[in-house]
């Protein structure tokens, strides 16, 4: 077999797995869910720090304003 027919092969088995893969539906709402939840704590890790630190800064602000 050549390299071709070979790496022809392995693509047409990979794209059946995933075919296979997308129709089969049991536990696709928890693994979202999931999905959801990492993507989430994520954000929150990577952006939380900054946006407190602009919050106090804003309020620091407020306060200076109103005299206190």
């Amino acid at each position: 077999m050549s390299y071709v027919r070979v790496a022809q092969k392995k693509i047409k088995s990979q794209i059946a797995f995933f075919k296979g893969l997308a129709k089969d539906t049991d536990g696709a709402s928890a693994i979202e869910y999931a999905l959801v939840v990492g993507l989430v704590a994520l954000v929150i890790a990577a952006f939380g720090a900054g946006i407190g630190t602009r919050v106090t800064a804003i309020l620091q602000q407020i306060l200076e304003a109103l005299g206190g």
